[in-house]
């Protein structure tokens, strides 16, 4: 079966761009304040002024020819979850906002580990959420240890393959720690991972110490990860689309240029993050049409590489779940998976980020539900263009109870399990229950209903004994 698929860059606006990245780092340079990976770069061939390092375009051809292009990625017990090549798409569930819209209730309120927990166990549960994130930063524990707790919630509560942000190498580090308890050692870890690292450099053209450690750290390890340079267009970047593609392009290949160096071989994806700055507001859009037309286009250019490229989708600017919601849901994650991005992330993100939802995460999964449907595309072979049932039935027949129609229509249609399809009277009769109160229930039925295997008592036990002794030596060195 072909997958539908669409490309906003030719050929030629990729090459473009590409060369711009190139002079980018050749000539603006980037600032990184890390010795040793400005040491690494040196010695490599890059020009180093301090912390300006400006890197030929050699060094970059080199780091792409060796970085992998695919790779795979694992479930918690060790089963092949995610092949990451091509024109694969997989969603996943939104991460670090401050505040959380209460799955039961509704209200909006400061992110809580329970509200992680909640989060985890419905990404689990939901078919077509591929991969998790810690949906928020809880705000009820201390700040220098949020990540450890974030990433004990998804571990716990999911066994789907998890992609994790942590607030400082030391978190870093022993989130590795936690997820090698659960592989079985790190060995296990490295041979089937299911955590991908995130370490987001400073956008425009900034590596700061603890996220290139955080990246070196990573990629010594010769674990997945994608660093994630994040735009404001019209203020970290320029106010054109060319302009802005052409600089994260340039921070994404920063990243791969560094872990290649480290490690070569070291899965890398690539990735940016093309926020839209609404000048009328000064805030930093996600539903905007030109964020998704930027992530598209951004596809064109992992794919003019060779290499697996990160999405965003399933979000909103909307405040609750409401018809914006619906519709900046549904356009961007038609759009992500048409481009055929392979990690698609944020399902489940309102208000730019900074609320996290439960309700738009099972919307997001019907509408992902949905798009995967689409993009299958049609397939056509001489059974399924059904000459013979035709010419059978003839003029003014029907194929209900024909065999041809068992065999196919479970195939052919899409069975949606949100959306109201009966007539007007019947929804009447049954409640007028709207799209909100399906949703509510659902959430209701998972989180009465839904388990996952627990981990073994020893893993918990090491997993909490990390987190307890890494949160008191983490508030220690921050005071």
């Amino acid at each position: 079966m072909i997958q539908s698929s669409f490309s906003v860059l030719s050929e030629d606006q990729v090459c473009e761009i590409h060369r711009a990245s190139l002079e980018i780092l050749e000539k603006a340079g980037y600032k990184i304040e890390s010795k040793a990976a400005v040491s690494l770069l040196k010695q490599a061939g890059a020009r180093v002024n301090g912390n300006i390092v400006k890197t030929p375009q050699h060094i970059v051809e080199e780091c792409l020819r060796v970085a992998p292009k695919g790779f795979e990625l694992y479930d918690r017990a060790g089963n092949r979850a995610l092949e990451v090549e091509g024109n694969k798409s997989y969603f996943g569930s939104s991460c670090a906002s401050p505040n959380t819209k209460d799955a039961l209730t509704g209200e909006v309120h400061p992110t809580t580990v329970q509200d992680l927990i909640r989060g985890a166990l419905i990404s689990d549960a939901l078919p077509n959420i591929d991969f998790i994130m810690p949906m928020g930063c809880p705000q009820d524990v201390p700040a220098q240890a949020a990540d450890l707790y974030e990433f004990e919630a998804a571990v716990t509560h999911s066994q789907k393959p998890i992609i994790f942000i942590a607030y400082s190498l030391q978190g870093y580090q022993l989130v590795y720690e936690m997820a090698a308890e659960v592989a079985g050692g790190l060995d296990r870890l490295k041979e089937r991972p299911f955590i991908i690292g995130y370490p987001e450099p400073i956008t425009p053209l900034i590596y700061n110490q603890e996220t290139a450690d955080k990246l070196l750290y990573t990629a010594e390890l010769g674990m997945p990860l994608v660093a994630t340079p994040a735009s404001n267009l019209g203020a970290t970047t320029p106010a054109t689309m060319a302009g802005t593609l052409a600089l994260l392009n340039a921070e994404s290949l920063m990243g791969l240029i560094l872990s290649q160096l480290k490690n070569p071989g070291t899965p890398y994806i690539m990735s940016c993050f093309t926020g839209v700055m609404d000048m009328s507001s000064g805030v930093c859009s996600w539903g905007a049409p030109e964020f998704s037309l930027m992530t598209a286009a951004y596809g064109d250019i992992a794919r003019f590489y060779g290499l697996p490229n990160w999405g965003t989708a399933g979000c909103s600017d909307a405040k609750t779940l409401d018809q914006q919601a619906a519709i900046e849901c549904t356009f961007s994650c038609l759009t992500q998976a048409l481009s055929g991005a392979n990690i698609i992330h944020d399902v489940g993100d309102l208000d730019h980020g900074m609320i996290s939802s439960a309700e738009m995460l099972v919307m997001g999964d019907e509408v992902i539900s949905m798009v995967k449907h689409f993009i299958q595309g049609i397939e056509v072979n001489a059974d399924t263009l059904a000459r013979g049932i035709i010419e059978k039935i003839g003029p003014g027949g029907n194929f209900l109870q024909e065999d041809h129609t068992y065999r196919h229509f479970k195939n052919e249609l899409w069975f949606p399990t949100l959306l109201a399809r009966q007539d007007y009277q019947t929804w009447k009769t049954e409640g007028e229950i709207t799209m909100e109160k399906r949703i509510r229930q659902k959430i209701r039925k998972i989180l009465a209903t839904h388990k996952v295997p627990p981990l073994p008592d020893p893993t918990l036990a090491a997993i909490d004994r990390i987190k307890i002794e890494g949160e008191k030596d983490l508030i220690r060195h921050a005071t």
